[in-house]
């Protein structure tokens, strides 16, 4: 159903969860009959699985000191990897977590360790791919550095499969000034790539609630929010964003859909039409 609201709204890319993200999802396998019928839909659609993503459970922390946290934590992305696969999508996404009150570096390596493990364990080409952060707390991945250190420590067979990808909102929110000027958000991009070695394997296109370096995950219709309309103009110019998913994470209307209908929500269809609009036009130098 999510691939047929997504065709219904237009959209080209489309992003789910493969499992409540609300808890760990660490013995969750999907069904090779509902595998197959959401591969289905996914061609019905006329969506390009390249452009598929699975976003992990928000309870994953890999970069928690807690052994048993830990274990589960790993567990749980290397589970996240397997449903990907089944599903047919691109890549699987996550929060790396919160180092608590342990040594970055260590957390690093735990981060780094975990997307190992999942990538050992599951064949195929589906790709882990880090989430920047709003920096909240000791949470990891806020910086290009932190990413860079992660995916550098990632086995060179296996590095192929691992990646990142940015958040717009957990930018801004992190103090990245992608709001100010073009180039300043041309810069915030570029950090990211020479830190990796790699461009951006997607991007969350959000708004924020939150001001400019509040560490404050709190998404916002595009334009809606502090950093405003035109910086995902800029984005959207920007080569980096170009034959990647683009995901909204905005705000849903609240209008009541029943679960057996494919009517799209409202907001997203405005937000699609805003992003169309907003890539039809030059940068203004």
């Amino acid at each position: 159903m999510a691939a047929r609201r997504a065709a219904r709204a237009g959209m080209r890319a489309l992003q789910i969860f493969s499992a409540p993200p609300q808890y760990y999802g660490d013995k969750v396998a999907v069904k090779p009959e509902r595998a197959a019928r959401f591969r289905e839909a996914v061609r019905s659609a006329g969506l390009d699985p390249r452009f598929v993503l699975v976003h992990g459970a928000y309870v994953l922390n890999t970069a928690s000191p807690e052994a048993d946290k830990y274990a589960r934590a790993r567990a749980g992305l290397a589970k996240e990897l397997e449903r990907t696969t089944a599903l047919g999508a691109f890549a699987c996404c996550f929060h790396p977590g919160s180092a608590g009150s342990s040594d970055p570096d260590g957390a690093i390596a735990r981060i780094a360790d975990a997307m190992t493990h999942a990538i050992e364990s599951v064949p195929g080409t589906a790709r882990v791919l880090i989430e920047n952060t709003a920096g909240a707390g000791r949470t990891m991945g806020r910086t290009a550095s932190e990413v860079g250190k992660m995916l550098a420590l990632i086995p060179a067979p296996l590095r192929q499969r691992a990646g990142y990808g940015l958040d717009t909102c957990h930018l801004f929110a992190s103090g990245h000034r992608i709001h100010a000027s073009a180039q300043e958000l041309d810069a915030v991009i570029e950090e990211f790539s020479d830190a990796t070695g790699e461009a951006p394997s997607f991007v969350h296109l959000n708004d924020s609630e939150g001001a400019l370096g509040s560490n404050r995950d709190r998404h916002a219709l595009l334009g809606e929010g502090q950093i405003g309309i035109e910086p995902f103009r800029w984005l959207l110019e920007n080569p980096s964003s170009h034959d990647i998913p683009l995901i909204l994470e905005t705000p849903q209307s609240g209008e009541a859909i029943g679960d057996d209908e494919d009517t799209p929500d409202p907001f997203d269809v405005r937000m699609r039409r805003l992003l169309e609009e907003l890539g039809g036009s030059p940068r203004v130098p």
